[in-house]
């Protein structure tokens, strides 16, 4: 079979002495998985489709020095996380053997099996031997002399292997695991979000204060200081509001944030997080050069039940890429954790979980927290496969498989302590971030501009800010956008006088990064959260009549036409109500569990929606999940400008009223479909 870049990594020895088309399909392999991993991707050497794991000590040495030689040329660091070592049997090796081999009866591996198993009987009465096969022999120390020999002449893969037959012993081989971090030129992050959430009392301010600021907490709420915004929220102790904070990793995965008298300077650890040690470079550089910055943005969400609806906007308004569950080990699972597990579930989020408190909870309690939390995300809800991670072969497995939405991490951790921090800080290191795994992304680079507004705010001298996720293209200093809808359905034109990350000026922001904007926009032009900034020549469409398919997670009894409740699709927030469900013949009635397509209608003003979004609906303890598939689009009216009044007299257009229509919308049509905006999958 012809290697290609799809296929090359299929064979294990590929890396070993590659001639000049393998050697270009590995390049070309590695640079469409750094680009599609934004900087960074995970590469095992040892391990083939089809092939037993591992390699002798000297196809080793060479495949490694081939992986450097390739992130020389590839400007990317070249992180090692781990070595395993293998037991290779080279009777039984496919690999080893020649494939002209003859065939061999039932007698004679017998006699193979039971000359084995007397070996390893002799060995186990020899007190050196027994010594040496319980000890793990490190891969560096691997000295058998089939190795050396191999290594001093120049030898094919099957050589090595031969003369370790040869011996009639055993040969231990080597998987290594790395991590390659492109190097850059600009100031761009891999900025991966994680939003925090869980019950109250959970221990999840706390964890960020000692994960961001580095120091321990002393077990009455020191680190957790930090994080509070508010007057009361210091005096209760209870997050009430949406916060974030970042993580910075240099290139060897070590945490860069340093805390000044209790602050910490974002555009420092920035910094920080993108320089090379001189040593760790190659000796033809001669300056620094930035890595791939990596930075881990903690989204810290409200756990009490008062403020849900504080956590539901988080969810969906901030898109994050993980969600990391806090659970308190003397508590367990109570109050809302369930709650935010399923609205987490419900909106694709992959789960990782953190049990904290352990260094004050009984045994006994603890197994029976952990037991619980297992057959929870074993439940037919979750089906979850739960791995409790206590070894850095454990993280670095949990990491490299955690893109799938099956696997779910679990740290038993203390704040006060400082027990196992190491493993979870190694974790948050080697995460991905999910969007570049996908087949289609969700955050398009090719489409036109779109930027979704999350969060208001006023910078004394420079006026008002908008900040939240660029949902696709490419948004630049002096671009011209659109920015709406308004409440009467309404775009403005728009210019961006300046943009920054993690408050650091930039001169451009691309799909999936979040931003903050300065916007010269014109008078009359009133900001709230749900608008958004769209590319100049966009269809700007928004809607109050669509569609959408809606799955009842929860509800007392029945819901009917007119029901009325909040809903949550990205930033959006506003009450909607049902005009009908299913046919939309006015009878049918919704219970826990159904599914169906309902017609709802925004109650206050225009949205902008996209075919395709998520969302959320709910009213107190009624919960339903669902997805847009189909808009009506909105039509603004323009009242005409007052006869015989001056510019100054002249009144302001009243806003038309939203009228709720009874009929469900017409079914959509191509020309319809040619005119919706629905380029977000």
């Amino acid at each position: 079979m012809e290697r290609s870049p799809q296929n090359i990594l299929a064979d294990k020895r590929v890396f070993v002495a590659p001639n000049d088309s393998d050697f270009e399909c590995l390049k070309q392999c590695l640079t469409i998985r750094l680009e599609g991993g934004q900087g960074e991707c995970f590469v095992e050497l040892g391990i083939g489709e089809g092939q037993d794991p591992g390699l002798p000590p000297a196809d080793m040495d060479a495949s490694v020095a081939t992986l450097q030689l390739l992130a020389q040329l590839l400007n990317a660091k070249l992180i090692h996380l781990r070595d395993r070592t293998v037991v290779h049997q080279p009777s039984t090796a496919s690999d080893a053997a020649p494939a002209t081999a003859p065939a061999t009866g039932g007698k004679e591996r017998t006699k193979r099996k039971a000359k084995r198993a007397n070996a390893s009987a002799s060995a186990s009465t020899s007190p050196n031997a027994s010594t040496t096969s319980a000890t793990t022999i490190p891969a560096a120390s691997t000295t058998d002399a089939a190795a050396t020999a191999a290594a001093e002449k120049p030898t094919t893969p099957t050589t090595t292997a031969a003369a370790a037959s040869s011996t009639g012993h055993s040969a231990d081989w080597i998987v290594k695991d790395f991590l390659l971090r492109q190097v850059i030129g600009d100031r761009d992050f891999i900025d991966i979000r994680v939003a925090v959430v869980g019950n109250v009392d959970a221990g999840k301010s706390t964890m960020l204060g000692v994960l961001t600021h580095g120091e321990l907490d002393n077990g009455r709420g020191l680190a957790r200081q930090h994080l509070f915004r508010h007057k009361h929220e210091l005096e209760s102790g209870r997050t009430s509001s949406v916060s974030n904070n970042i993580l910075g990793f240099d290139a060897d995965g070590k945490v860069v944030n340093r805390a000044v008298h209790g602050k910490l300077d974002w555009a420092k650890i920035c910094q920080a997080s993108t320089k090379v040690c001189l040593a760790a470079l190659p000796s033809f550089e001669l300056e620094y050069r930035p890595l791939k910055p990596f930075v881990i943005t903690f989204i810290d969400l409200a756990g009490h039940e008062r403020y849900l609806k504080t956590t539901v906007f988080g969810l969906t308004g901030f898109a994050p890429d993980y969600a990391m569950l806090m659970i308190g080990a003397n508590a367990g699972i109570v109050g809302m954790t369930k709650e935010h597990l399923g609205l987490a579930l419900a909106l694709s989020v992959p789960v990782f979980v953190v049990i904290t408190k352990v260094d004050m909870c009984p045994t006994n309690v603890l197994n029976e927290t952990v037991n619980y939390l297992f057959r929870l995300l074993k439940s037919p809800g979750c089906r979850k496969m739960p791995v409790l991670v206590s070894t850095q072969d454990g993280v670095v497995c949990s990491a490299t498989n955690f893109t799938s939405e099956r696997m779910c991490p679990v740290f038993l951790v203390s704040n006060v302590t400082g027990s196992n921090l190491d493993l979870l800080t190694s974790f948050l290191n080697l995460l991905s971030t999910p969007r570049s795994n996908m087949d289609s992304s969700p955050y398009p680079l090719d489409k036109p501009a779109e930027f979704q507004i999350d969060e208001l705010f006023t910078v004394p001298g420079v006026g008002a800010i908008v900040s939240g996720t660029c949902m696709s293209g490419v948004i630049s200093v002096n671009d011209n956008l659109q920015l709406g809808p308004d409440t009467s359905g309404r775009f403005f034109p728009v210019l961006v006088k300046s943009i920054h990350r993690k408050r650091m000026p930039v001169q451009s922001v691309k799909a999936g990064q979040t931003a903050s904007f300065s916007l010269k926009r014109p008078k009359g032009c009133q900001l709230r959260r749900g608008m958004v900034l769209l590319a100049k020549g966009t269809d700007a469409v928004s809607c109050v009549n669509f569609t959408a398919t809606v799955l009842v997670l929860h509800h007392p009894t029945t819901i009917s036409v007119g029901y009325q409740a909040m809903v949550h699709a990205g930033p959006i927030r506003q009450t909607a109500t049902i005009l009908s469900i299913g046919a939309g013949q006015g009878e049918e009635r919704l219970r826990t569990g159904d599914k169906a397509e309902v017609h709802f209608a925004f109650i206050n003003h225009p949205e902008f929606l996209h075919k395709g979004t998520r969302l959320i609906f709910r009213e107190g303890k009624t919960k339903a999940v669902g997805t847009v598939n189909h808009i009506v689009p909105y039509q603004p009216v323009l009242a005409p400008p007052a006869a015989g009044r001056s510019k100054k007299t002249q009144k302001p257009p009243s806003r038309t009223p939203v009228v709720l229509s009874t009929t469900p919308p017409p079914p959509p049509t191509p020309a319809a479909e040619a005119d919706v905006h629905d380029d977000k999958t």
